[in-house]
């Protein structure tokens, strides 16, 4: 069974950076695709960023300009990279995975296209 962990998270100024990291336990990279997404207080849970199968990358309009997704397949970690951040930022932030196909070459940020999530990471902006 694959294991998502992430971490990163953290407080932070409005204006500073942080560098989210999920690793996948148990599976080979390639064999899913995975995506960040997010869940503020009070708020429904929104994709944020998601790398497809193809190389494409797909950013919630939020975070496009700020924010930025990679990955290490060798090390199986996931990373999002946040910049200039707002207190609109401040919310718990998971990585999820999926096996399905087109989901993986879409780059999909709608979160029931996937089956797997992590605990999260909590990040909170401060004004």
């Amino acid at each position: 069974q694959v294991q998502l962990v992430e971490s990163g998270g953290g407080s932070v100024q409005a204006g500073g950076s942080l560098r989210l990291s999920c690793t996948a336990f148990g599976y080979a990279y390639n064999t899913f695709c995975m995506a960040w997404f997010r869940r503020a207080p009070g708020k429904e849970r929104e994709g944020v960023a998601a790398l497809s199968t193809a190389g494409t990358v797909n950013y919630a309009e939020s975070v496009k300009g700020r924010f930025s997704i990679s990955q290490d397949k060798v090390k199986n970690v996931l990373y999002l990279q946040m910049d200039s951040l707002t207190t609109e930022d401040t919310a718990m932030y998971y990585c999820a995975r999926s096996w399905n196909v087109a989901v993986c070459a879409s780059g999909s940020l709608e979160s029931v296209d996937y089956l797997g999530w992590g605990q999260g990471t909590r990040v909170t902006v401060s004004s």
